[in-house]
């Protein structure tokens, strides 16, 4: 397995238990989506895979490692084959757009290429494939300040295909984006996924688009797994037992698919 948690809970400082009792499998180059109501533990569960947040119980076991029983620099070496997309990527407002993709590397690279690269990018060729698949090679040598809210997720995305890692977490990557381009940034990451042999887990708010993409769906709920299970098994009662109380706590309808049609792609 790259990715196997056994019974792990995290509490986080506030007194909020954000997983509990967790067990969690998932193989080699599977590509598989996380679903459930806000605040459920999405972003906990990517952060306890991306070794970013220790459990404070259970067993974690990534890349066939134990990931708080290394070093710390055994730790950082791990990390460095390990991509993260954060749904609000942490970008420097000045930064141009080319330094922020190729720091996807920065965990790879020597302490002195990292500093030279920050004065002169090292691989724009690169950084300019990346964007391209994202089709914003036309904002290469842009300021992070210059962009919207869904191309900043898009550099965030290619900085992660940049860095080539062999896991790849995406924490809501296309919450700030239009349906059309979130599909299509969904349909980047899952063919480099399977071109490339990476594991791919991506939390999703849009159900129907986890539907359309995955071929496994996991549902959270109160930091629980409530389901895990092919997107083909998937049901209406499933989903309202998922989200059930969510219509009430906002004042929009919970947008739900009709699961009339439902072809993963992955």
């Amino acid at each position: 397995m790259t990715l196997r948690l056994t019974q792990v809970s995290v509490t986080h400082a506030n007194g909020v238990q954000a997983l509990r009792g967790v067990d969690l499998h998932i193989g080699a180059n599977e590509q598989v989506a996380i679903i459930g109501p806000s605040g459920a533990g999405k972003s906990s569960l990517l952060n306890v895979l991306a070794t970013a947040l220790q459990p404070g119980s259970g067993d974690t076991q990534i890349l066939g490692e134990r990931a708080w029983q290394l070093s710390a620099r055994q730790r950082q070496r791990l990390r460095a084959r390990i991509g993260l997309v954060h749904q609000a990527p942490p970008l420097p407002p000045r930064q141009r757009v080319v330094t922020a993709v190729l720091a996807g590397k920065l965990g790879q690279w020597g302490l002195g290429k990292s500093l030279l690269n920050l004065l002169y990018p090292l691989d724009v060729p690169g950084a300019r494939a990346a964007l391209a698949r994202l089709d914003l090679g036309d904002k290469l040598f842009a300021q992070c300040q210059q962009l919207s809210g869904g191309q900043l997720q898009r550099v965030g995305i290619a900085r992660v295909l940049y860095q080539a890692p062999e896991v790849l977490l995406a924490d809501e990557p296309v919450s700030a984006m239009d349906p059309v381009l979130a599909g299509h940034t969904l349909s980047v990451l899952c063919r480099h996924a399977r071109e490339h042999n990476v594991t791919l887990v991506a939390s999703l708010h849009a159900v129907e688009l986890a539907l359309e993409h995955f071929s496994r769906i996991i549902g959270l709920r109160d930091g629980q797994v409530l389901f895990d299970l092919p997107a083909s098994a998937i049901d209406r009662a499933l989903l309202d037992k998922l989200y059930a109380n969510e219509q009430l706590q906002s004042s929009s309808p919970l947008p739900l698919p009709s699961l009339s049609v439902q072809i993963p792609r992955c």
